[in-house]
């Protein structure tokens, strides 16, 4: 039986808290005869006239077979169902005999309890009547009763519910069973009918043009002539422009719009982190030596020899605190202040020294900077156009003939350049060789590895860093290149030694360039042996265009020539008098030896990488202490000519297993890779793979543009990418730390 809303109910209605006094309440006495008509008893008999009228069902509730019903405690144990002992909330019915309640009324006349339900009674088809106990006043009395056996038998045998689809009963363990489809006849249930309402139909007419000419006209011969369109505008051209036709307006009157509500999920995350509950204390009294354990703890040798051994640190410290400010916040110091006088922003971070140099750096940008790894006070700055792809398209004849070049500065003359170095294309890395600072090795925006040899001005670059000129007749204590620049002269331009085949090299521009340490080598396998040759003859570049070259700067010899050939060779190809012969071995030949992919997992693509960290990087080893007088090497200077050193021997090489061929890589999307550079081998087709990187990070939004590994701390790599950094820790599989506005 259906639930419904609780209504009032009429006051009418017997079922109400107190029941009409002409039913419930003891017979008047009867009026003396030739009473009027107006006298109470005639007025009593009209009001029980209209009693029996009023409908005592809940049929304004929707329930007609329902009737509130007052049993009085007396009726309740005639019955046997008194409230919350015979009859509960959880067994809330009772079956009453019919012609038990018949003889109550038959008994108690109008004084019975079922006397307002008399006709419903006697004409109850069944033996049984339902009473139901209502606790919760549903309907306005404490029971009520059922009038139809149909109502009777839906609320002692309810239908039991029928489980759903999919639904699964608690403590049953869930199993799929296949049912086959079953062929069904066609059953319409009015949804054709929607489809025909919601199809577009035509309901105006078409209007049609009928095109004809005269049947004397069919198969004619065409006859063309010349005439003046203007002059004739009846067969001239007539212009046929649109307008508005309200005709042929529609007006949309109804639109069918579907939504669907879907919940709103949001996940959240803290860095809280619950450990073990354990036992603390707190003192919060102090304790306090006696006068005898003061006197004897402060006459004490150990006191006064701790005291002795920690003085110097304690006076520098308080002289530290007393110079800066232990509670300066550097953070804000690193932000202009906008509130300085006339509006003049006040900066902690003061320049100290510039290197400007109008002839070469206008219009340019700086793309690489690195200081010389033995000479103090010397670095060298890179620059490139500063053009977008189109204008450097546009402008590629001037460029060929006038290229940035690579300039050596020096903190005594910081208006001249001392040196600079002629490059190809423009730079935009370059690195100092570890064992031979002479040699620099540098990328090209075309892809392209340059190599400069400068053995021949290290003496003037270590003049221009002590400030003392080249010549002894000079009283003023200037650099020797400043004297050149006051008689008119130039810095010296020294030319590039090799560049590499531009056919075998990077497709786009070279991001980063890293030498190997000069105790290992890798072959073709990338595997790692002893370099006997004791200098770095190995480097490593990345492209954009997702590949890392391995280069060797030795002569690979395949064949043996006769000395005649060779001297003919020798002949034929001079390098010019100012070019150093270094590396004549490897100009305009020169390929790289290992070729390293960097394949994604999910997908056929690659990583395009930008920047590289190896974990056996040099450090710049060979940097001497700058307490110590720079003593020249004279190994250096007498050194095999790398063309001479032998990549094989007679000797095996010794394989080297304590060495790690990992490392990082930061890409152009902003992931940070984990992978190795040792070549597999394909089982099918025998040809050398490149391993898919161990580990993968999305952290940065942007560019990766820094992998630097700590001076320290060999594990430590710090990455910089788009707004924020993050540090991390070779070996942990997660990000240590990071900060910035991602």
């Amino acid at each position: 039986m259906a639930e419904s809303a609780e209504t009032p109910v009429p006051r009418s209605a017997p079922g109400s808290a107190k029941k009409p006094k002409a039913k419930g309440s003891p017979k008047p006495k009867k009026s003396p005869k030739g009473s009027p008509k107006g006298s109470p008893k005639g007025k009593q008999r009209s009001a029980a006239k209209k009693d029996e009228e009023v409908d005592l069902s809940m049929a304004s509730m929707g329930h007609p077979e329902i009737f509130p019903l007052v049993l009085t405690e007396k009726t309740q144990e005639i019955f046997n169902c008194r409230a919350d002992i015979d009859v509960t909330a959880e067994n809330p019915h009772k079956l009453l005999k019919r012609e038990d309640i018949i003889d109550d009324m038959k008994a108690r006349a109008a004084v019975s309890d079922f006397h307002p339900f008399k006709k419903i009674i006697l004409e109850y088809p069944g033996e049984e009547l339902l009473v139901v106990f209502d606790r919760e006043l549903k309907y306005g009395q404490i029971f009520y009763l059922i009038a139809t056996e149909e109502a009777k038998e839906s609320i002692l045998h309810p239908p039991e519910p029928e489980e759903e689809e999919g639904e699964v009963k608690e403590g049953t363990p869930e199993e799929y069973v296949y049912k086959p489809p079953v062929w069904k006849p066609w059953v319409s249930l009015g949804s054709e009918k929607e489809i025909e309402e919601e199809s577009v139909k035509e309901r105006t007419t078409k209007v049609k043009y009928k095109i004809s000419r005269r049947q004397r006209e069919f198969g004619a011969r065409v006859k063309f002539h010349n005439r003046n369109a203007s002059a004739d505008p009846k067969h001239g051209y007539v212009e046929c422009t649109s307008y508005f036709d309200k005709n042929f307006t529609i007006r949309q009157l109804e639109k069918n719009v579907g939504t669907q509500v879907v919940p709103i999920v949001e996940e959240t995350g803290t860095q809280t982190k619950w450990t073990y509950p354990k036992n603390a204390t707190t003192q919060y009294f102090p304790r306090d030596f006696s006068d005898e354990e003061k006197e004897k703890y402060l006459s004490s040798e150990d006191l006064k020899d701790f005291i002795v051994s920690v003085a110097l640190r304690v006076e520098i410290a308080l002289q530290q605190n007393e110079i800066l400010n232990a509670f300066f916040d550097d953070w804000k110091a690193l932000a202009e202040d906008e509130s300085g006088f006339a509006g003049k922003s006040d900066v902690s971070l003061k320049e100290y020294q510039s290197f400007t140099d109008l002839h070469y750096l206008k219009d340019r940008t700086v793309s690489c900077v690195c200081w010389h790894p033995t000479i103090y006070g010397i670095i060298a700055v890179a620059v490139t156009e500063r053009l977008s792809y189109e204008e450097r398209v546009n402008n590629s004849g001037r460029l060929l003939l006038w290229k940035a070049p690579i300039l050596f500065w020096s903190f005594a003359d910081p208006i001249h350049p001392q040196l600079m170095l002629e490059c190809p294309e423009d730079i935009y890395c370059f690195q100092f060789s570890p064992s031979n600072p002479n040699i620099i090795a540098g990328g090209c925006i075309n892809g392209q590895v340059v190599l400069w040899d400068i053995s021949a001005y290290e003496e003037r670059l270590r003049n221009a860093k002590s400030g003392t000129g080249g010549s002894k007749n000079t009283t003023v204590n200037m650099p020797s290149f400043m004297l050149e620049q006051q008689v008119g002269k130039e810095p010296h331009l020294v030319r590039y030694c090799a560049v590499s085949s531009i056919e075998y090299g990077h497709k786009s521009v070279i991001t980063d360039i890293q030498w190997l340490p000069e105790f290992f080598e890798v072959n073709r396998m990338g595997t790692m042996f002893e370099n006997r040759a004791g200098v770095c003859v190995q480097l490593v570049t990345c492209s954009p265009d997702c590949t890392i070259y391995f280069w060797d700067l030795r002569a690979h010899r395949p064949t043996l020539q006769p000395s005649s050939e060779k001297k003919k060779e020798d002949k034929l190809i001079l390098a010019p008098p100012d070019v150093p012969t270094t590396f004549k071995h490897l100009d305009l030949c020169w390929r790289p030896l290992i070729k390293v992919n960097l394949p994604k997992t999910d997908t056929g693509a690659e990583y395009s990488p930008i920047k590289l960290s190896f974990r056996e990087e040099h450090y710049h080893t060979k940097i001497q202490d700058k307490t110590q007088p720079q003593v020249k090497q004279e190994a250096l200077v007498e050194k095999l000519p790398y063309s001479e050193i032998q990549a094989t021997s007679m000797k095996p090489l010794k394989l080297l297993e304590n060495v790690t061929s990992s490392f990082f890589v930061g890409t152009e999307d902003g992931e940070v890779l984990y992978t190795d550079w040792k070549m597999e081998r394909d089982g099918d087709s025998g040809r050398l793979l490149s391993q898919k990187p161990s580990n993968t990070y999305i952290i940065h939004d942007g560019l990766v543009h820094t992998v630097q590994r700590s001076p320290f701390f060999k594990d430590i790599i710090l990455t910089v990418g788009g707004w924020n950094f993050a540090i991390w820790k070779e070996g942990v599989t997660v990000c240590s730390s990071g900060m910035g506005n991602p």
